[in-house]
């Protein structure tokens, strides 16, 4: 029965020294590895934040490229028939469009939506103020179609497009 309670004597003590050692050795394991996660998140932060802010400024500058106005007075429908007006504006949003379309990974879906809805919208306008011309229309014809479209539409899916992308752009700052 001695050698018992001698044997306690040791054991117990060690058994807290070696379950203290154990809570020591993880907590210390813990903190390191949420300092590691914190040092990552930082170092991907400074990676992705101006690659994010870089893609926005990309779709906004797209989205105002693609404004009617925009997209009409930079065509110059002087000398243009309406059809190739038509024709020529159209290629203009789908070459944007593709040009811009690898930023959808830098939005979120509603964003992303916001800005396909956008585009949209716009070809929908070019393509009902052509079906309001007749053939031997010209292409100023069918600029004053196009901004009379423009001006008819209650909503602005280009103007929300834009919202959206700044307001995703604002949780960063």
């Amino acid at each position: 029965m001695e050698y018992t309670v001698d044997l306690l004597k040791i054991l117990l003590p060690a058994g807290i020294v070696l379950y203290g050692m154990y809570l020591v050795v993880v907590s210390f394991l813990s903190k390191e590895r949420e300092k590691t996660l914190v040092e990552l998140k930082t170092q991907n932060t400074q990676t992705i934040l101006p690659i994010r802010l870089q893609a926005a400024e990309r779709i906004c500058l797209f989205l105002e490229r693609i404004t009617p106005n925009n997209l009409v007075r930079r065509s110059n429908p002087g000398g243009l028939t309406s059809g190739e007006l038509h024709s020529l504006l159209l290629a203009e949003v789908r070459e944007e469009f593709n040009h811009n379309f690898s930023q959808q990974v830098y939005f979120s879906e509603e964003t992303w939506e916001a800005v396909k809805r956008a585009v949209e919208e716009v070809t929908t306008i070019i393509n009902q103020s052509r079906q309001l011309l007749n053939e031997e229309a010209t292409g100023l014809d069918m600029a004053k179609a196009i901004f009379a479209q423009a001006l008819e539409r209650k909503n602005d899916p280009v103007g929300y497009a834009l919202k959206q992308v700044k307001s995703e752009i604002q949780i960063y700052f």
